[in-house]
Protein backbone atom coordinates (compact mmCIF):
# COMPACT_ATOMS: atom_id res chain seq x y z
CA UNK A 1 0.00 0.00 0.00
CA UNK A 2 1.53 3.71 -0.88
CA UNK A 3 1.25 6.12 1.79
CA UNK A 4 -0.29 9.33 1.63
CA UNK A 5 3.27 11.08 1.30
CA UNK A 6 4.42 8.64 -1.39
CA UNK A 7 1.07 9.28 -3.91
CA UNK A 8 1.83 10.96 -6.92
CA UNK A 9 -0.37 14.22 -7.05
CA UNK A 10 -1.94 14.46 -10.59
CA UNK A 11 -3.92 17.80 -11.67
CA UNK A 12 -5.87 18.09 -14.80
CA UNK A 13 -6.28 21.07 -16.72
CA UNK A 14 -8.73 22.27 -19.68
CA UNK A 15 -9.96 25.68 -20.15
CA UNK A 16 -13.47 25.61 -18.10
CA UNK A 17 -12.84 22.58 -16.20
CA UNK A 18 -16.18 21.79 -16.65
CA UNK A 19 -15.91 18.26 -18.84
CA UNK A 20 -12.65 16.71 -19.86
CA UNK A 21 -10.64 17.14 -16.68
CA UNK A 22 -13.61 16.52 -14.48
CA UNK A 23 -13.75 13.15 -16.32
CA UNK A 24 -10.22 12.28 -16.18
CA UNK A 25 -10.21 13.19 -12.19
CA UNK A 26 -12.80 10.92 -11.64
CA UNK A 27 -11.65 8.10 -13.71
CA UNK A 28 -7.73 8.48 -12.54
CA UNK A 29 -9.07 8.47 -8.71
CA UNK A 30 -11.19 5.16 -9.28
CA UNK A 31 -8.41 3.51 -11.56
CA UNK A 32 -5.35 4.39 -10.51
CA UNK A 33 -6.79 4.13 -6.35
CA UNK A 34 -4.65 4.65 -3.80
CA UNK A 35 -1.42 5.28 -5.81
CA UNK A 36 -2.83 8.73 -6.87
CA UNK A 37 -4.22 12.06 -5.26
CA UNK A 38 -5.77 13.66 -7.91
CA UNK A 39 -7.69 17.09 -8.63
CA UNK A 40 -9.05 18.90 -11.41
CA UNK A 41 -9.11 22.68 -12.56
CA UNK A 42 -9.54 25.25 -15.11
CA UNK A 43 -8.09 28.15 -16.44
CA UNK A 44 -11.70 30.03 -16.98
CA UNK A 45 -13.94 27.51 -14.39
CA UNK A 46 -17.74 27.59 -15.21
CA UNK A 47 -19.98 24.42 -14.01
CA UNK A 48 -20.13 20.79 -14.94
CA UNK A 49 -21.28 20.41 -18.13
CA UNK A 50 -25.02 18.32 -17.46
CA UNK A 51 -24.65 15.94 -19.90
CA UNK A 52 -21.03 14.99 -18.78
CA UNK A 53 -22.79 14.66 -15.39
CA UNK A 54 -25.76 12.22 -17.01
CA UNK A 55 -22.99 10.76 -19.03
CA UNK A 56 -20.71 9.84 -16.36
CA UNK A 57 -23.73 9.10 -14.30
CA UNK A 58 -23.90 5.84 -16.51
CA UNK A 59 -20.60 4.76 -15.59
CA UNK A 60 -20.82 5.31 -11.66
CA UNK A 61 -20.32 8.76 -11.03
CA UNK A 62 -22.42 10.81 -9.03
CA UNK A 63 -20.60 14.54 -10.60
CA UNK A 64 -24.09 16.22 -9.53
CA UNK A 65 -22.43 18.55 -6.48
CA UNK A 66 -18.87 19.09 -8.54
CA UNK A 67 -17.63 21.92 -8.17
CA UNK A 68 -14.78 23.51 -10.40
CA UNK A 69 -12.20 25.31 -9.83
CA UNK A 70 -9.60 28.17 -10.83
CA UNK A 71 -5.96 26.72 -11.82
CA UNK A 72 -4.48 29.70 -10.25
CA UNK A 73 -6.23 29.73 -6.84
CA UNK A 74 -3.67 26.03 -6.68
CA UNK A 75 -0.99 27.85 -7.35
CA UNK A 76 -1.46 30.55 -4.94
CA UNK A 77 -2.21 27.73 -2.53
CA UNK A 78 1.32 26.63 -3.37
CA UNK A 79 0.36 22.88 -4.38
CA UNK A 80 2.88 20.66 -5.96
CA UNK A 81 2.34 18.10 -8.40
CA UNK A 82 4.31 15.44 -10.02
CA UNK A 83 2.17 15.83 -12.94
CA UNK A 84 0.12 18.45 -14.86
CA UNK A 85 -1.98 17.04 -17.58
CA UNK A 86 -3.49 19.30 -20.17
CA UNK A 87 -6.71 17.81 -21.74
CA UNK A 88 -7.67 20.69 -24.38
CA UNK A 89 -7.98 20.24 -27.96
CA UNK A 90 -4.74 20.99 -30.30
CA UNK A 91 -7.02 23.50 -31.95
CA UNK A 92 -7.41 25.16 -28.70
CA UNK A 93 -4.19 24.25 -26.70
CA UNK A 94 -2.72 27.99 -26.60
CA UNK A 95 -5.53 28.81 -24.46
CA UNK A 96 -5.00 25.81 -22.17
CA UNK A 97 -3.38 27.66 -19.02
CA UNK A 98 0.20 26.43 -18.20
CA UNK A 99 1.23 25.31 -14.29
CA UNK A 100 4.70 26.77 -13.49
CA UNK A 101 6.91 24.03 -12.63
CA UNK A 102 8.72 21.86 -11.60
CA UNK A 103 6.34 18.87 -13.21
CA UNK A 104 6.31 16.30 -15.60
CA UNK A 105 3.93 18.31 -18.23
CA UNK A 106 1.66 16.22 -20.61
CA UNK A 107 -0.80 17.10 -23.21
CA UNK A 108 -3.19 14.95 -24.16
CA UNK A 109 -5.64 16.17 -27.02
CA UNK A 110 -9.06 15.78 -26.61
CA UNK A 111 -12.32 17.67 -28.17
CA UNK A 112 -14.46 20.54 -26.15
CA UNK A 113 -17.83 19.14 -25.59
CA UNK A 114 -18.75 22.71 -25.64
CA UNK A 115 -18.07 22.29 -29.74
CA UNK A 116 -20.35 19.30 -29.95
CA UNK A 117 -23.38 19.78 -31.99
CA UNK A 118 -26.69 18.41 -33.27
CA UNK A 119 -29.79 17.05 -30.88
CA UNK A 120 -28.78 16.73 -26.81
CA UNK A 121 -29.00 12.73 -28.07
CA UNK A 122 -26.17 13.46 -30.74
CA UNK A 123 -24.27 15.70 -28.31
CA UNK A 124 -24.81 12.34 -25.86
CA UNK A 125 -23.38 10.19 -27.61
CA UNK A 126 -20.41 12.60 -28.77
CA UNK A 127 -20.13 13.01 -24.89
CA UNK A 128 -19.99 9.19 -24.18
CA UNK A 129 -17.15 8.93 -26.90
CA UNK A 130 -15.44 10.90 -25.17
CA UNK A 131 -15.98 9.35 -21.76
CA UNK A 132 -14.83 6.40 -23.20
CA UNK A 133 -11.54 8.08 -24.63
CA UNK A 134 -10.85 9.39 -21.68
CA UNK A 135 -10.85 6.26 -19.38
CA UNK A 136 -9.06 4.05 -22.02
CA UNK A 137 -6.44 6.57 -21.58
CA UNK A 138 -6.23 7.21 -17.83
CA UNK A 139 -5.79 2.96 -18.20
CA UNK A 140 -2.97 3.37 -20.11
CA UNK A 141 -1.31 6.04 -17.32
CA UNK A 142 -1.99 4.48 -14.82
CA UNK A 143 -0.09 1.22 -16.56
CA UNK A 144 2.93 3.40 -17.53
CA UNK A 145 3.19 4.72 -13.78
CA UNK A 146 2.78 1.34 -12.92
CA UNK A 147 5.30 -0.30 -15.33
CA UNK A 148 7.55 2.65 -14.72
CA UNK A 149 7.60 2.54 -10.98
CA UNK A 150 7.68 -1.03 -10.59
CA UNK A 151 4.44 -0.49 -8.01
CA UNK A 152 1.81 -2.83 -7.67
CA UNK A 153 -1.40 -0.70 -7.84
Amino acid sequence: MVHSDKKIKVLFVCVHNSARSQMAEEYLRRIGKELFEVESAGFEPTSVNPLVIAAMEEDGFDLSTKKTQAVWNLFREGKFYNYVITVCDRTHEKECPIFPKPFVQLKWSFPDPESFSGTDSEKMEQIRALRDAIRTRIEQFVEEITRSSQIDA
